[in-house]
């Protein structure tokens, strides 16, 4: 059951949880303030609403930019979390949820990771990725009871995403996945937001007001996607699902995916197409069990268990080494 029945800024509005009201909340967003930039922009041509969001949306790598320390603790965090079998579980609601959702999908046929290991939680279920059922977001029992639902433990990891930093539902998840021992995360584009006194670790991308002011789909949701694609990206990378800068770890299961594992080994081990195609043949159509083979000059059943031995770390069943997170 939704929590809130009023309208947002009216007497009896939910107010998060620290005495204020959202419309005191709101006004002192960066991400809702109204952009210079764009004044007017109902009255431009074509031509210049493109040169102006392009202009701003310049803005944004150099925003993610400034939290890059952080995003490399969380990197580390979720690498340590995965290899310990434990999970990524996203939260988030509206834009950010969708953008939650879509790193989530996009891990298993990247990676060939688990489905349940990288997981989102949205706000409104999965019908809400198609459809608007915003005002979930108000909700912090709905929150703090999905959340439960997943049974954080102390080898997970929750990242609340949120914009704006004080979507309520987001914010009590969070808290709810701390207070199980979970270890947490928060990806923002406010600072001094609710969310950064319910997480761990806080990573701030200050890119300012929208073009269509609120709008944080646009700016924010790509400095949201920048970011979650770094910490999945790092965290797979640092448990060796990727060798050199291959995406080693695919499923072939079409004739793209084919190709591009037969030129992965063709480019990591020099080596001609017809042996390529030969000894993916011969490793079951695994492109790991296959490299391992050419690197270490080993057969399959000894590339299958040094990939065993390391966790599936490829580089590390090359060399047969153990790895230190």
């Amino acid at each position: 059951m939704v929590t809130t029945t009023t309208l947002p800024g009216t007497a009896g509005a939910h107010n998060n949880g620290n005495g204020k009201d959202p419309a005191s909340l709101l006004q002192h967003l960066i991400t809702e303030s109204p952009n210079e930039a764009s004044q007017g922009l109902d009255t431009k041509s074509a031509l210049e609403i493109a040169r102006i969001i392009n202009h701003e949306d310049a803005k944004i790598a150099a925003a993610v930019k400034k939290a890059i320390p952080e995003i490399a603790q969380v990197i580390d965090q979720v690498a340590r979390s995965l290899r310990d079998g434990g999970r990524l579980i996203y939260v988030g609601a509206g834009s950010s949820g969708r953008i939650a959702a879509l790193d989530a999908s996009e891990c298993p046929p990247t990676y060939s990771s688990a489905p349940g290991q990288v997981q989102y939680i949205m706000a409104g279920g999965p019908k809400a990725l198609a459809s608007a059922v915003e005002v979930n977001e108000d909700s912090e029992e709905l929150g703090q009871r999905d959340m439960a639902r997943r049974r954080p433990t102390r080898k997970d990891v929750v990242i609340g995403v949120s914009a704006s930093g004080r979507t309520p539902y987001v914010v009590a998840a969070v808290a709810y996945g701390r207070a199980r021992g979970a270890h947490t995360a928060a990806v923002t584009c406010n600072p001094d937001t609710p969310i950064a006194s319910a997480a761990d670790i806080v990573i701030v991308a200050e890119v300012g007001p929208e073009v269509i002011s609120g709008s944080t789909r646009m700016k924010a949701g790509t400095a949201q996607k920048m970011v979650l694609n770094m910490i999945t990206t790092g965290a797979m990378t640092r448990l060796g699902l990727v060798y050199d800068n291959q995406m080693v770890n695919l499923h072939m299961q079409n004739s793209k995916l084919v190709e591009r594992g037969i030129r992965i080994l063709m480019d990591a081990c020099r080596i001609d197409r017809a042996t390529a195609v030969e000894t993916i043949k011969s490793a079951g159509r695994s492109v790991p069990v296959a490299l391992v083979m050419l690197k270490a000059k080993v057969d399959k059943p000894e590339a299958v268990r040094r990939l065993a031995q390391s966790d599936g770390n490829v580089r590390l069943a090359i060399d047969d080494n153990v790895l230190e997170l």
